[in-house]
């Protein structure tokens, strides 16, 4: 997809030298969101650095993202890019240039008449995970707030929903509970279904450099290519495509019956454990490595290093979530993590990648039809039914260790709240603390009782849409 560069922020004390300006902005192309410098002459872009005080990237680029400059130019700009709206009379007409003016009275005109004939949920959005969050936020206050109707999906629906879910389904929350900086932290980095090298190459620069500064940190990559990933790692569990779920629960079973879990975070901080033990008895480090195609020896050095390290970190991308059983891959995933003990601390956690700028902006201002805004607070819609992770083979399945609300809480480093939840019948439950705010203990009848709420106030506002304005001529 070609991206076009946005001049964002001015950059800090760079006036304008003779023609040239400077403007700190953000690279549109990987989820790594590099920081650039754009250069800029009477409005032309004319090249492109990084930018060093950026903490991401601290002034490298790479291939992409060093000639971004080019996707600015005329030549390019006059192929790729409208410069003004268009539009066509009818499905066979050429396209006729529209001004601004004209073209947001008509889309606003249209929308109005879809919307009083049919209701706001004839309309919907998808929005791209090239936008801003403010973008988000204004994109969301359109659909939720004005037209009112929750008709509007981000970049994480397609992209990311796996690890949404996982995410949600094992901590509670959709937010990674760990960041760039604990690379230079990790002892041990777990990188599975992701080339990083080739995908986020500046990231796999800062993974290049932890390990140069600490030699003894241990790198393992499941991936079933010898990637440029692959190669650079201690160990390479090169597994057959899809087995991935055997692969972590193999894992764990070594961990439990080699007594290489935390006994006393488990107890503390979790719930569901003896189901999820009972689970993984089905898969024993042999049978894994049948299924997976890998020597049992492998994944028992695995275990052993993950479990073993002072702080894991986990990495995953694509190769997870661009799954038919991705929420089961990323739970059986963070089973580790919390099993183990390895989160909430620097160096720990489960750290999931993306290939978007902005994947997670549209999730922080609500930017999901399953989230609902209400008086100016967004809610999550907790929705019934079965988890994604469906009983299947044994060895197949995956059973979500979820972190629980033991007393004393579990409190993530950068003083960053772990959301624990407690499973209520099918529901994913919300007893104890999110971001430091109390939340009511959650009721399973809870849920229906608010979607029915919502369709009330969709019929009242389909109602007063409909309804003729004062003073207007009546048919």
């Amino acid at each position: 997809m070609a991206s076009a560069l946005v001049l964002a922020q001015p950059a800090r004390g760079a006036a304008a030298v003779g023609r040239l300006a400077e403007t700190r902005s953000t690279c549109p192309y990987c989820g790594v969101g590099c920081g650039v410098i754009i250069e800029s002459t009477a409005g032309q872009v004319t090249g492109v650095r990084g930018d060093p005080d950026h903490p991401a990237n601290f002034g490298r680029l790479c291939s992409k993202g060093s000639t971004l400059h080019l996707t600015a130019t005329d030549a390019v700009r006059r192929h790729d890019r409208l410069l003004q709206p268009q539009w066509r009379r009818d499905r066979t007409s050429a396209p006729q240039a529209l001004a601004w003016d004209a073209t947001l009275d008509r889309l606003a005109d249209r929308y109005a008449a879809l919307i009083g004939e049919h209701g706001p949920d004839a309309v919907a959005f998808y929005v791209s995970g090239q936008l801003l969050t403010e973008e988000y936020y204004v994109f969301n206050k359109l659909a939720k707030g004005l037209i009112g109707t929750n008709n509007i999906d981000t970049n994480s629906r397609l992209c990311m929903s796996s690890a949404v879910a996982g995410y949600k389904q094992s901590l509670g929350a959709d937010a990674p509970p760990a960041c760039y900086d604990d690379i230079d932290r990790a002892e041990c980095l777990f990188i599975a279904g992701s080339n990083t090298a080739w995908a986020h190459p500046i990231l796999f620069r800062r993974i290049e450099d932890a390990k140069t500064a600490r030699p003894a940190m241990k790198i393992v990559v499941v991936d079933p290519r010898r990637t440029a990933t692959a190669e650079f790692a201690d160990l390479h569990l090169q597994i057959q495509p899809g087995t991935d779920v055997a692969l972590f629960n193999g894992m764990l079973h070594a961990m439990i019956w080699d007594d290489r879990i935390d006994r006393g975070f488990v107890a503390a901080h979790t719930n569901g454990f003896d189901a999820l033990k009972a689970l993984v008895r089905d898969t024993p480090p042999r049978e894994a490595a049948r299924i997976c195609g890998v020597p049992v020896e492998a994944i028992l050095q695995a275990a052993d290093w993950f479990a073993a390290s002072p702080a894991t970190l986990s990495m995953w991308c694509q190769g997870l979530n661009q799954s038919s059983s991705g929420t089961a891959k990323n739970t059986a995933l963070i089973n580790l993590h919390l099993a183990t003990g390895q989160i909430g601390r620097p160096g720990a956690g489960p750290l999931s990648l993306t290939g978007q700028p902005n994947a997670m902006g549209g999730r922080e201002v609500g930017g999901l039809a399953n989230l609902r805004r209400d008086q100016g607070a967004l809610d999550r819609v907790h929705e019934s039914g079965p988890v994604d992770a469906r009983p299947g083979a044994g060895a197949r399945r995956a059973r979500t260790l979820r972190a629980g609300r033991a007393a004393g809480g579990v409190r993530a480093h950068r003083d960053r709240a772990l959301c624990r939840c407690a499973a209520a019948g099918q529901h994913l439950g919300r007893e104890g603390r999110h971001r430091d705010q109390q939340r009511a203990p959650h009721q399973p009848g809870a849920c229906r009782d608010r979607a029915a709420r919502r369709r009330a106030r969709r019929l009242a506002h389909r109602r007063r849409l409909r309804a003729p304005a004062a003073g207007a001529p009546q048919a």
